[in-house]
């Protein structure tokens, strides 16, 4: 995994990216991870311009990045919607097991989600307790000013 350049940014956001960094490398069976905004605009990512089988993109503006990104998003959203339809509640996490890979997504407490992309034999135990690491680590630097540096450094990201 090739991770963005750090330089430039502040402790919070490198240790953030660090923490990404170490989810991707540390859990077996983890593809790639990104974390989302509120407004669904990518804050993080494990690999902007790679595909999880690490090949070059052709399609989408950041690669398999932004697809993690947009379906993040999009289940954080429709997951949420879902929810107060039925008097749920706050959404804690969500999984969707596939035959090729899951896709698991976790709230952050400022909003945000975590997002991440695994292969099909991944203990998802396993993957599930690592995002609760993450969100119990990085949520509480996640703030406004963090938010709007890591948006910057992903829009310079080429």
């Amino acid at each position: 995994m090739t991770a963005p350049s750090t330089y430039g940014l502040s402790t919070q956001a490198r240790n953030l990216q660090w923490l990404l960094t170490d989810l991707v490398e540390e859990v077996p069976g983890v593809n790639s991870v990104a974390v989302v905004s509120s407004d669904g605009l990518l804050l993080l990512s494990s690999d902007p311009g790679a595909e999880s089988s690490g090949g070059p993109r052709t399609k989408g503006p950041r690669g398999a990045s932004a697809d993690l990104a947009t379906i993040v998003s999009g289940l954080g959203s429709l997951t949420t919607g879902a929810a107060a339809l039925m008097d749920g509640g706050t959404v804690k996490q969500t999984m969707v097991a596939m035959e090729h890979g899951s896709v698991f997504v976790m709230a952050i407490s400022d909003g945000s989600l975590l997002g991440v992309h695994a292969a099909p034999d991944c203990d998802m135990g396993v993957v599930a307790y690592h995002m609760a690491l993450f969100v119990g680590r990085a949520g509480h630097v996640l703030t406004p000013e963090v938010r709007s540096e890591l948006r910057q450094s992903m829009e310079k990201t080429p």
